[in-house]
């Protein structure tokens, strides 16, 4: 059957919501329609018949085809199961709530059954939890307070019984109660009770001589405790956090269990042995039957207690086992033989019935195959394979325009292309297969009305998708084009958004089912419409390698063509769509003595092929290789375009290519649509192509071979390093050597080493390509930025350099050596990692080994950034899947709760960004304008009169809704403008009328600029309904897979590390209490001077005594003992310290040694004595001696003991002093006296949080993960990042994008179970009788319904004029005024 357009349900059958319970014995009869009773599955006959009663009565539904339920006489399909139930011998705990029955029994009285807290607390703790608007969240928080409460009562309030502490006892799910735990031995009540057993065992002399307090501990067993449950007064179940009517703890203790449905358990016949294969829930069934039948006869017969016993604590544990089969702590003895699936791993997990089939299910219609490129194909097209179209089909309806085309696709069949499946004619039931019977007459009978499933055929709208599918531009719409090929064929220029290459990937394919499917991927999923990512507004689907690569090539200074040439390459473009395009071959550059084009011209084509054509695009941009100077580089890499034509420069990968702003398919996607940037993207690709396949290009041996000249200069490069490294060593050796601040001698000569090294590298990379050939064709692609860098080339012709692991030298894998090899503590570059061949010339191995040691290390790196970074996404995507812009211009999340007010604070698109973080390149704009639109007509605007013409446009009608924003942009604007023409009439006021045309504007321009910019801003507005959530997950995912795992930053100083990378990443969005890396900048009152900073350093920083110190000494005399400190004045000096012994003294004092001010003495200015205490110590004074020794030194006399060190560093920028500190301290830092408060800032955000408070931490969150982004080059729109910190900060606390946090963020029951913990999530909520409203997204997919996101934000309504609405009477008690 094809598949039904969607219809949202009418009102009557729409979920309002979802409740969760704990049933009751009754309501398991209710629901169920049989009991069952029986613990054999099948009779002893031939047939093999269930057995009635049974586990797999027929009553419970069917599992097999072809059979009929013997209560509904429906087949497998129509039929949807039956509940039956089985009554337990004993009653049990249930696993899933045995955490709350323990908790209920902490908070009642074991005796009397009422919660135990006094009246007056239990009225204001029940009128609070019976508040119909209380939160869930609120309500567990309110349940916590009441146990808090009541663990701490020792006695009942209302019957004064001793209660103790209740807790899982050894065992199996066991409960013990300890009455007079904390009792001392002497206690009145204990003894009493003691007593009382004393008597009780008098007869038995063995049992009395055992009795101690232990005996005192009580075992609930589940009768006692189902016994209590019953007792509890109704109106106490309140106070137990059991709000819902129908709540009642009994119901926890399980006397009756459901059998489920037989179709959820079916009965797999065995093709290997006669018989069949049962599910586990069936086997678990049928055992806890077997044990009820046991336990019954046990009871019948008076059997003996412990063999009762032990059956209970079986059927305890197979029932445990039924609902959680990997339940933990079952004794050895009892252990099962195979482990099952209970219905807890059902649910639960990747595979479970929440992840596996309700959030995300497998899919019809679908194709997968290898994957290859071709550069014939339009940027929208996606080349199918025909063995593949004949097998996905769109069912058509039969209408008066397809008729004929169906008819033929009937007669083709099923085996030729284009051809039909199957048939379904109006008001029949099954389709037609059309692989047999007689297609012509099938053919014939078409009519209005009948569906015909086609084959895919070309321009049928498909999805493309390539795994993992990090972000929205993972899955995009293309159009078909069937190909008698293989493998999917499409565009190279789409790589980028799949991240796709031809090495052997594979791609997948979806064919949608219904003409609204289709046009909704088609406006919302095309290609086109998604050249720009949402994560920044840079350009993604653009030019690549070869393209680039011929661009650059066709652009070069020195490139000219015959006309031959030039005409074979502009006619490349003329096919598909532009097969009857006309193109205008611009005059030729140089007419004698040959006439011939440059390459910048034919280029020019590309964008405009004809006079006539409507794209006229302005850019000047630098290229990637520019020197300076503007359109005068050296390099010709300044590319300026005026009206559509290259005037100079070569077009590379930052003119040409993905991931920029400065492209010129942006320009023109900004400026003229998608459209014309897609057709003109193919023009390259086609001319490109075809260029580099008569050109050729080619990369062998010959291209990285060596100059004698190159390698003598490499010599030259390696003996002066080597030199100097040796120089380092010796001074390191003599102890000459000026350490770095915060650095010890070793680490300042690695740190030095390494510098030196990899500089060696880079001049060899320099030396390398002044030496190549410009026609060098690795030196064209790195050039280009085709593919490689100036690295790459420079490793496979000069030298490999310097191998890091770990962001360090080669470390010791040997004693004190890295390798056999080498000496043993060398630091020489050699026996650390340095590579000083080429993969030319050959690794040494030694060098191999170590290069192969730098290679493990990124294989490592990346296979465990990928699950890290694939599960920050997850959670991300969970977190902040429900919020939406709405059309109020707020952020809300799916309960309608404000996160942010105006999305981004500007309310902007982060996809429509022309720059950084704003929507129009002006300089840009102007050019364009003053390029497109000359006016010539009118007279230049004198630097004056500019900024009131602007005032003057702007005041007009309309641009009086326009935004703000944009009006206080354009005014700015205009005044830059004002100041750089008066410099120029300054500058050239004499020269008369050449220097009006100088950065000429008139008043024409300047309205048609402000009338474009006006539009843009307008059009760059976020529109209502976007998931901005959902955006900005990916946005922050996404990037993360290419960030490298253990990375670490320098804060200023060499010696300070900071965390980088995804881990860093992690511990944001964890909001982790104890980061790895805690740093705290501080701002100095008087940050030119170094004096003052080592003041300040030395306030902060933690000194301990044992620092200061000169020496400590234990003196012993015949009649006293005590410790001799002697301080260092000349280190007090020098390290700024503000001490004297005065304070030392003091600080000792305070110390938690306990020393007290007569024990120590001051002699002089430097000597302290310190003499333990005679009274306390008389007989040990010299263990004291020993622990006073030992302490004494760490004592910290100066500074903030959470401080560990702070190191004074130099700001890049401006120049001054400012204190680097590690340690968690801020509110402390900030107090102290020299530092600037209002600019110290943390890393940390909790302590931010606790010290500054919440807007402080979103402000730190924020700038972390923008400097995280920014040191990997990754660039993120402000607003999504902004987004996230509102979602973390939103509720007033710091929380965390994992399970707790979300926990507090959402009360959704089936949002938090399909993340994680789902059977705890469901559990709690049958528990506390939640209610899920489902409002948010993943609710809505798991109950089929459509989400209130996009274009479910809002609805239609249709004004019907021709009909009146009756009015409505008034009721009869309002028509009397009383």
């Amino acid at each position: 059957m094809p598949k039904e357009q969607f219809r949202e349900a009418d009102v009557i059958k729409k979920i309002s919501h979802v409740s969760f319970s704990i049933d009751s014995p009754q309501q398991i009869q209710q629901c169920s329609h049989l009991q069952v009773k029986m613990k054999t599955l099948y009779n002893q006959d031939n047939k093999r018949t269930p057995v009635e009663n049974g586990v797999l009565d027929p009553r419970l539904g069917v599992s097999q085809k072809g059979s009929i339920c013997a209560t509904c006489n429906q087949g497998l399909n129509e039929c949807i199961g039956h509940f039956g139930y089985l009554d337990l011998a004993l009653p049990v705990f249930h696993v899933g709530h045995f955490r709350v029955t323990v908790t209920i029994l902490q908070t009642i009285c074991k005796k009397c059954a009422r919660v135990m807290l006094k009246p007056e607390d239990g009225k204001v703790f029940s009128k609070k939890l019976m508040n119909p608007n209380l939160s869930y969240l609120a309500k567990k928080a309110i349940h916590q307070q009441i146990l808090k409460k009541a663990k701490k009562s020792n006695k009942c309030p209302y019957c004064e019984f001793a209660n103790g502490s209740v807790k899982k006892g050894p065992g199996l799910m066991k409960i013990v109660h300890e009455p007079f735990k904390g009792k001392k031995k002497t206690d009145l009540l204990l003894t009493a009770a003691l007593d009382e057993l004393v008597q009780a065992t008098e007869s038995n002399k063995e049992l009395s001589q055992s009795i101690g307090p232990s005996s005192l501990i009580q075992e609930l067993n589940p009768v006692e405790v189902l016994h209590l449950f019953k007792n509890i007064p109704k109106c106490d179940i309140p106070l137990l956090g059991m709000t819902s009517d129908s709540s009642d703890p009994a119901n926890l203790i399980i006397t009756r269990i459901y059998v489920p449905p037989a179709c959820i358990r079916p009965s797999v016949a065995s093709e290997i042995k006669s018989g069949t294969t049962e599910d586990d829930l069936t086997m678990k069934q049928s055992e806890i039957l077997l044990i009820n039948d046991y336990i019954s006869k046990h009871m019948n017969t008076s059997g003996k207690m412990e063999i009762i016993q032990e059956d209970w604590d079986y059927l305890q544990l197979h029932v445990a086992l039924y609902f959680n089969s990997e339940v933990s702590g079952v004794p050895l003895n009892m252990m099962p033989n195979k482990s099952t699936r209970g219905i807890v791993q059902r649910l639960k997990g990747k595979q479970g019935r929440f992840r596996g089939n309700l959030s995300g299910k497998r899919v019809d219609f679908s194709a997968r195959t290898v994957i290859s490129p071709d550069p014939n194909l339009m940027i929208h097209q996606v080349g199918v394979p025909d063995r593949i179209a004949k097998i996905l089909t769109f069912p058509e309806r039969v209408n008066s325009a397809n008729i004929q085309m169906l008819r033929q696709m009937i007669r083709n069949g099923t085996d030729i292309h284009p051809g039909a499946n199957y048939v379904l004619q109006k008001g029949a039931v099954n389709k037609k297969y059309l692989a047999y019977g007689n297609r012509d007459k099938l053919a014939q009978e078409l009519k209005y009305g009948d569906i015909v499933e086609r084959h895919l055929i070309d321009g049928d709208i498909v999805l493309f998708n390539r795994q993992p599918s990090l972000h929205k531009l993972s899955i995009m719409c293309h159009q078909a084009k069937v190909q008698p090929q293989r493998t999917f064929r499409f565009n190279e220029c789409v790589c980028t958004p799949y991240n796709a290459d031809f090495d052997g990937d594979e791609m997948n394919l979806h064919l949608p089912q219904t003409e609204e499917a289709r046009a909704e991927a088609l406006v919302l999923m095309g290609n086109r419409s998604n050249l720009v990512t949402p994560r920044n507004g840079e350009l993604l689907i653009a030019a690549t390698q070869d393209f680039i690569t011929g661009g650059y090539l066709i652009t070069q200074r020195d490139e000219f063509y015959t006309k031959e040439k030039a005409m074979q390459l502009a006619t490349s473009m003329i096919t598909g769509p532009d097969s009857d395009l006309t193109i205008d071959l611009p005059p030729p550059a140089i007419l004698k003595p040959r006439r011939l084009w440059t390459g910048k011209q034919i280029f020019s084509l590309i964008l405009r092929p004809n006079k006539n054509y409507p794209v006229i695009v302005n850019l000047a941009t630098k290229g990637k290789n520019y020197t300076g100077n503007n359109d005068m580089c050296i390099r010709d890499s300044f590319v300026i375009i005026r009206n559509s034509q290259l005037i100079c420069g070569s077009m590379d990968k930052s003119t040409l290519g993905s991931g920029t702003k400065i492209c010129v398919f942006y320009a023109i996607l900004r400026d003229f649509g998608e459209n014309e940037a897609t057709k003109s993207m193919w023009r390259l690709a086609r001319m490109a192509s075809y260029y580099m396949m008569n050109r050729g290009f080619s990369f062998g041996i010959g291209d990285v071979t060596p100059s004698q000249r190159l390698l003598e200069d490499k010599q030259d490069l390696l003996d002066k390093g080597y030199a100097r490294c040796d120089e380092y060593i010796l001074e390191m050796k003599k102890g000459t050597l000026q350490c770095t601040p915060g650095c010890s001698p070793e680490q300042t000569l690695e740190s030095m080493m390494l510098k030196e090294l990899s500089t060696i590298r880079d001049l060899a990379a320099k030396v390398c390509f002044r030496e190549l050939h410009p026609t060098n064709s690795a030196l064209i692609m790195a050039q280009s930025g085709s593919k490689g860098s100036n690295i790459n080339i420079s490793q496979m012709i000069a030298c490999v350099g310097q191998q890091a692991i770990n962001g360090k030298r080669v470390p010791n894998g040997f004693e004190d050596r890295a390798l056999p090899y080498f000496e043993k503590f060398s630091k020489i570059p050699t026996a650390k990692g340095f590579v000083q061949n080429s993969f030319y010339s050959g690794l040494t191995p030694t060098e191999f080994y170590f290069h192969t040691m730098a290679g493990r290390e990124g294989l490592v790196d990346t296979a465990v950034k990928t699950a890290e970074t694939g599960y920050l996404q997850r959670r991300l995507v969970k977190c902040l899947e429900d919020l939406v812009v709405q059309y109020d211009g707020t952020v809300r999340n799916a309960i309608s709760e404000v996160v942010e007010f105006l999305y981004g604070g500007d309310g902007l698109d982060p996809a429509c960004m022309e720059t950084k973080n704003r929507p129009v390149d002006l300089d840009r704009q102007l050019m364009h304008v003053q390029a497109t639109y000359p006016h010539r007509e009118q007279v230049k605007i004198s630097s004056k009169d500019i900024r009131a013409t602007a005032e003057e446009i702007l005041a007009r009608s309309e641009y009086s809704s326009s935004r703000n924003d944009f009006k206080l942009e354009c005014m700015n604007y205009m005044d830059k403008v004002a100041k750089k023409i008066e410099k120029v009439e300054t500058k050239y006021g004499h020269c008369g009328k050449v220097a009006d045309e100088i950065n000429r504007i008139t008043e024409g321009q300047i309205e048609q600029f402000m009338n474009i910019v006006n539009e843009k801003f307008n059009r760059s507005t976020i529109e209502p309904g976007t998931a901005v959530g959902a955006l900005g997950a990916q946005s922050i995912g996404e990037p993360g897979t290419q960030m490298t795992l253990k990375t670490f930053h320098f804060a200023g100083v060499a010696s300070m590390n900071i965390t980088q990378g995804v881990p860093r990443v992690v511990e944001i969005i964890n909001a982790t209490k104890q980061i790895s890396t805690p740093v705290i900048i501080a701002h100095i009152e008087d940050n030119k001077s170094m004096e003052v900073a080592r003041k300040v350093k030395a306030r902060i920083e933690k000194t301990t005594l044992g620092e200061v110190s000169s020496f400590l000494e234990e003196v012993y005399r015949n009649d006293e003992c005590f410790l001799l400190i002697k301080l260092d004045l000349d280190r007090i000096r020098v390290l700024g310290l503000e001490v004297n012994i005065d304070t030392i003294k003091y600080s000792i004092c305070i110390s938690k040694l306990k020393i007290k001010p007569n024990q120590v003495e001051i002699h002089g200015p430097s000597l302290l004595i310190i003499r333990p205490d005679t009274a306390k110590y008389g007989n040990m004074m010299n263990v004291e001696l020993q622990r006073l020794t030992n302490l004494v030194p760490k004592i910290v006399i100066a500074g903030i003991p959470s401080v560990s060190r702070a190191v004074i560093a130099i700001d890049d920028k401006e120049g001054f002093y400012k204190l680097c500190i590690e340690g968690a301290a801020l509110r402390d830092v900030m107090a102290t006296y020299g530092v600037v408060g209002s600019k110290t800032t943390s890393n940390n955000i909790w302590e931010v949080f606790n010290t500054l408070g919440i807007e402080a931490a979103r402000t730190t969150i924020i700038r972390e993960i923008t400097e995280v982004m920014e040191g990997h080059g990754m660039s993120v729109d402000y607003r999504h990042i902004m987004l996230l910190a509102s979602q973390m900060t939103s509720r007033g606390d710091v929380l965390g994008i994992t399970r707790h946090g979300l926990a507090k963020m959402r009360e959704s029951v089936f949002n938090l179970a399909s993340f994680e913990k789902t059977a705890d999530h469901l559990f709690d909520a049958a528990y506390y009788g939640q209610t899920d409203s489902i409002d948010g997204v993943s609710e809505r997919i798991i109950l089929g319904m459509p989400a209130s996101i996009g274009t479910g934000v809002f609805k239609l309504l249709h004004k019907h004029d021709d009909k009146k609405i009756q009015s409505v009477p008034i009721p009869i008690f309002d028509k009397f005024s009383w």
